[in-house]
């Protein structure tokens, strides 16, 4: 009998988080755990899958409290004792002003979910995804956060200017190499998902939210002998 997997997405109520973790919940033997900033939103969000003929447990998770993490670990291992895949995926564009008119309050409310909250979030979870057969871990970046994406006159990112949001990204992507350097028993990955319509664009993307998903999906799949340490998006690997 194959043992169930245990998935937790952060910042699962809606768009690309919601999109992933339908997709796993429908996966055979997977237990999916949606991480919700708002218990009712998140309970929502877990009818919605269950009408759908999918099951996914509400964890209550705010990424930007010690607090609200530490409950979250503490219900995770009541309930299932380990963690075998974390999706950081919970971000936030952050205050809509350019770049000119971007100040240290401006960086540090975006970096406190989109950095802060990832590493707050892992680290508070490695004991429990120490215990894994296989741990995963799948940090939700942007193609914003890539150089040579941002500086590539054909790409839609280098038309746009701002510090906050993209910062933030490059700055995750530097913390997903340096994770997977210090746990190279785990797999850990940065995705881009690519110009998804979501609330972050203000529904302006032109990919769908399963599209948007795929990287996701696939990188929380993959096995003990599967990458790490890598940026990919749903065609394969991004550029730094």
């Amino acid at each position: 009998m194959t043992e169930t997997t245990i998935a937790l997405v952060t910042g699962a109520n809606k768009g690309i988080g919601l999109a992933a973790a339908r997709r796993l919940a429908a996966r055979p033997g997977w237990t999916v755990l949606l991480g919700s900033r708002d218990s009712t939103r998140g309970a929502e969000a877990a009818e919605g899958l269950a009408a759908d003929g999918h099951s996914a447990e509400v964890v209550e998770l705010d990424v930007t409290s010690d607090e609200s993490v530490a409950a979250a670990v503490k219900q995770v291992e009541r309930a299932h004792g380990r963690l075998d895949v974390l999706v950081n995926n919970a971000g936030i564009v952050g205050a809509r002003v350019g770049a000119l008119e971007t100040g240290p309050e401006e960086l540090r409310l975006c970096y406190e979910t989109n950095v802060y909250g990832p590493v707050r979030v892992t680290r508070a979870f490695l004991p429990l995804l120490r215990r894994s057969a296989n741990p995963r871990v799948v940090m939700v970046s942007s193609g914003m956060g890539s150089l040579a994406v941002t500086t590539d006159p054909n790409r839609l990112e280098s038309t746009l200017a701002s510090l906050a949001y993209p910062s933030s990204k490059a700055a995750l992507n530097m913390i997903t190499s340096q994770y997977a350097k210090a746990l190279p028993e785990f797999r850990i990955n940065a995705v881009d998902p690519g110009y998804t319509a979501t609330d972050l664009n203000d529904h302006h993307g032109v990919q769908t939210l399963e599209e948007g998903s795929d990287a996701v999906v696939e990188l929380a799949g993959i096995g003990p002998d599967g990458p790490t340490g890598g940026y990919f998006d749903r065609n394969g690997p991004v550029p730094w």
